[in-house]
């Protein structure tokens, strides 16, 4: 028997998959704490939308649907983490994720993140590189994707996310720190 008939296939870890979108939700709404209550308040009634709202799937106009968080050094801001709500419905919201470029020379990561409020879970739908992310992937494939490239960006997400919430402060007030580290 040949050596590769021996490997064993790659399978997804969907409970490591669920704890990590868990966590990440988690995290999520510690940085944005307001974004479920706004989406609640913006359901239309009956499939209408109501008087001076967006419809479903449209930014929120004049709502605090962006919010900044700074890494500094002293009096040097080292890199800013944006999170913008892009979609919020009742049950769920979509996040874009994002480091505001600071060095032209290092590429600035992008993530979609579709909220699930109703599960409690934040999940990675697609990347800088990528629109949609599929479970699971064959492996050599022409996207050079790796087998378990969905896990890796959740569980990346959840890093960066933990990073900004020990080690960072809005980037509006550079002094208020509470926020953050609760």
């Amino acid at each position: 028997m040949a050596l590769s008939q021996l490997a064993e296939r790659y399978r997804v870890d969907l409970t490591g998959l669920q704890a990590a979108c868990e966590a990440n939700y988690a995290r999520l709404m510690r940085l944005l704490p307001g974004m479920r209550e706004q989406a609640a308040l913006r359901q239309p009634m009956l499939g209408q939308p109501m008087l001076g709202q967006p419809m479903l799937g449209q930014p929120v106009l004049g709502q605090p649907v962006l919010r900044r968080l700074a890494l500094s050094a002293g009096d040097t801001t080292l890199a800013v983490l944006a999170l913008r709500v892009t979609e919020a419905g009742p049950y769920t919201s979509t996040v874009e994720v994002r480091e505001e470029p600071g060095l032209a020379w290092l590429p600035a990561p992008r993530l979609e993140v579709r909220v699930y409020h109703d599960a409690r879970m934040a999940e990675v739908t697609g990347a800088e590189h990528c629109r949609r992310l599929h479970p699971r992937y064959a492996y050599p494939n022409p996207a050079m994707h790796q087998p378990d490239e969905k896990i890796q960006l959740n569980l990346f997400l959840g890093e960066w996310l933990s990073h900004y919430l020990r080690c960072g402060h809005l980037a509006e007030n550079p002094v208020d720190r509470s926020v953050v580290r609760r």
